[in-house]
C-alpha cells in the first residue's frame, strides 16, 4: 500500500472520526433536565409553526348558473397558499353574455407581510434553539462556568419570546382576514355575474384552513414555552 493511498484513508476517516467523537460526548441524559427538555419542544414547535404555516395551500370555489340556456353550470376553483398574496392570484369568472365567455379576475388582499414575518421568525427560532442545545449537550461546561452563555441565552429567548408575540398578533390577524377573503360568499359577492338577473351563484369548494390554524395554535405552545 502506497503512502498516497494510506493519506487518502486517513483524510476520509478524520471527518468521520470527528462527527463520532461530536455524538459521542453528547450526553443525552441532559434532555431530562428542566433546560435541555424545554429547549427540545422549543425546537419541535418551531418546526411545526412555520411548516404548517409555510406549506399551507387550499381553495376556494363557486358555481354560477346562467339562465342563458346555451351555457352551462360553470365551475370555479381557485388555489391559494403561502405567502397569501391573493392579489396575485387569477379566477376566470364566466359571463352570461352570448358574445364573451369569461373575464379575468383576481382574489383580494395580500397578507404575506405578518405570513413571511412569522415563518422567518420560525426559522431563526429552529436554529438558534438547535445551537443551544448542541451547546448544552456537548459542551456543557463552557456553559456552567462561563456566566456569559445563560445571560445571552436568557436575552436571547426573551427576545425571541416578544418577537413571537408580535407574530403571533400579526398572523393571527392575518389568517382572520385570509379566512374572509378566500370563502365562497366573498369570491361570489367580488364577481358581477352574481348581482344580476342573468345568473344565479352559489358556494363551491370551502377552503380548509385546518394546517394554518395549526400554525396558529403551535406558536401559542411555544410562546409559553419560552416564557418558562
Amino acid at each position: 500500500m502506497s503512502s498516497a493511498e494510506s493519506s487518502s484513508r486517513t483524510a476520509d476517516k478524520s471527518p468521520r472520526q470527528q462527527v463520532d467523537r461530536l455524538l459521542v460526548g453528547l450526553r443525552w441524559r441532559r434532555l431530562e433536565e428542566p433546560l435541555g427538555f424545554i429547549k427540545v419542544l422549543q425546537w419541535l414547535f418551531a418546526i411545526f409553526a412555520f411548516g404548517s404555516c409555510g406549506s399551507y395551500s387550499g381553495e376556494t370555489g363557486a358555481m354560477v348558473h346562467c339562465n342563458n340556456e346555451a351555457k352551462d353550470v360553470s365551475a370555479i376553483l381557485v388555489l391559494f397558499g403561502y405567502p397569501f398574496r391573493l392579489h396575485r392570484v387569477q379566477y376566470e369568472m364566466p359571463l352570461c353574455d352570448d358574445d364573451s365567455t369569461s373575464k379575468t379576475m383576481h382574489l383580494m388582499g395580500d397578507f404575506s407581510a405578518p405570513a413571511e414575518f412569522f415563518v422567518t421568525l420560525g426559522i431563526f427560532s429552529f436554529f438558534y434553539t438547535m445551537a443551544a442545545l448542541v451547546l448544552y449537550l456537548r459542551f456543557h461546561n463552557l456553559y456552567t462556568e462561563n456566566k456569559r452563555f445563560p445571560l445571552v441565552d436568557f436575552c436571547v429567548t426573551v427576545s425571541f419570546t416578544f418577537f413571537w408575540l408580535v407574530a403571533a398578533a400579526a398572523w393571527g390577524k392575518g389568517l382572520t382576514d385570509v379566512k374572509g377573503a378566500t370563502r365562497p360568499s366573498s369570491l361570489t359577492a367580488a364577481m358581477s355575474v352574481c348581482h344580476g338577473e342573468d345568473a344565479v351563484c352559489s358556494a363551491g369548494a370551502t377552503p380548509s384552513m385546518g394546517l394554518a390554524n395549526m400554525s396558529v395554535i403551535l406558536r401559542r405552545h411555544l410562546r409559553r414555552e419560552e416564557k418558562r
